[in-house]
């Protein structure tokens, strides 16, 4: 599969409502669009890195960066065979995990059209539909905070995670709790905590959580292992693991009992499904977070959510949780049951309006 022509596009895109997580608030979301060329087929890929280095090192520019200095020229007008010949090609770049991922993502979608398959077919998974969640960011006050969450509960989401940071946690936790005793309920701390102050959590042992996501550094694994053996409830690991090895060390260490699963924080999809088929061996839940994906994105995510070791409902929203008009011409929908239909077209199953992508974007390279 010869690639003769690649092109990233930084895009900037309103956000229907402001999102505020432990490492700040923002109101438009960035990230940077993936188009390959490929013998009469166009791929698309999404490289979820924001504007800002909170939950990542990675921003849209070092995105930029690196895929036009140092990805792509090593990509271009070669035969690019699959995901694992692409992981081969770009091994001698270290890190720049989003980056990556949102190239292989684009092959992923060339090798579907070229075979007639989607996401959903390549990787084995059998279910039309995932369950999916909704992530509420920090709100002003308590009370905001249980409003919203009544919005998402009435529009269909059966289970809510809320954000966290110090002097904004327990008492958060609780009176969502306490207006809904029966919703399925997990918290994301972001990394905001350390092993010296996060005591403060212990009471969330009270409130039947389903998790706690990352509550300690974003680089730890050790000091996760033994806040878990502190609590009843179980520790989810995210930004700690970047690869199949970082699962493994989470797995051997009893570092946590879950491992959100994001393809783009390890590098690719090829990636998340051998930590997926890890997780499986080792009998360790896994669920699919969300950052904020374009339609692309979302596709991707779904198609993986799919498989059978994806037992927690995903970050994976309806399209109009985020964006009054996103760069596909597909809307995901919640369904009664707060599930999402995977994409069954060929690839990501998506349609990319490219006249949305120029009206977003705020830049454009070529590689040729």
């Amino acid at each position: 599969m010869k690639l003769s022509k690649i092109t990233i596009y930084p895009v900037k895109m309103p956000l229907v409502s402001h999102f505020e997580t432990s490492f700040g608030r923002i109101y438009d979301r960035e990230c940077v669009l993936v188009r390959i060329e490929s013998e009469g087929l166009v791929g698309w890929g999404e490289c979820a890195a924001d504007r800002d280095p909170g939950y990542s090192y990675e921003t849209t520019g070092t995105v930029m960066h690196i895929l036009k200095d140092f990805v792509l020229p090593l990509l271009v007008g070669q035969d690019v065979v699959d995901a694992a010949d692409f992981q081969k090609r770009i091994s001698g770049i270290r890190g720049h995990h989003l980056a990556k991922a949102g190239v292989e993502m684009a092959i992923w979608d060339l090798l579907g059209k070229r075979t007639g398959q989607s996401l959903l077919q390549m990787f084995g998974a059998t279910r039309g539909k995932v369950d999916v969640g909704v992530s509420v960011g920090l709100q002003d006050t308590t009370a905001d905070l249980v409003r919203v969450v009544d919005g998402y509960i009435t529009n269909g989401y059966r289970r809510i995670k809320i954000k966290i940071k110090p002097g904004r946690d327990v008492s958060e936790a609780e009176a969502v709790r306490k207006a809904y005793p029966d919703i399925r309920l997990q918290v994301d701390a972001n990394s905001a905590y350390s092993l010296e102050n996060a005591h403060i959590l212990r009471p969330l042992d009270d409130l039947n959580l389903l998790l706690i996501e990352q509550p300690l550094f974003e680089d730890d694994i050790w000091d996760h292992r033994l806040f878990q053996k502190q609590l009843r409830t179980p520790i989810c690991l995210d930004e700690s693991v970047i690869s199949p090895r970082h699962a493994r060390y989470a797995i051997e260490m009893e570092a946590c009992r879950i491992i959100n699963i994001k393809p783009g924080r390890v590098g690719g999809l090829s990636q998340a499904l051998e930590i997926h088929s890890m997780c499986q061996q080792a009998g360790l839940p896994v669920w699919c977070g969300g950052m904020l994906e374009t339609g692309i994105g979302r596709a991707s995510n779904l198609a993986i959510a799919s498989l059978p070791g994806f037992s927690l409902p995903g970050d994976i929203s309806a399209s109009d949780r985020y964006y009054t008009r996103d760069v596909t011409f597909e809307r995901f929908k919640l369904n009664a049951d707060s599930t999402i239909d995977v994409p069954t077209g060929p690839g990501l199953g998506v349609t990319v309006d490219e006249a949305a992508v120029r009206e977003f974007a705020f830049g454009e390279e070529t590689v040729s």
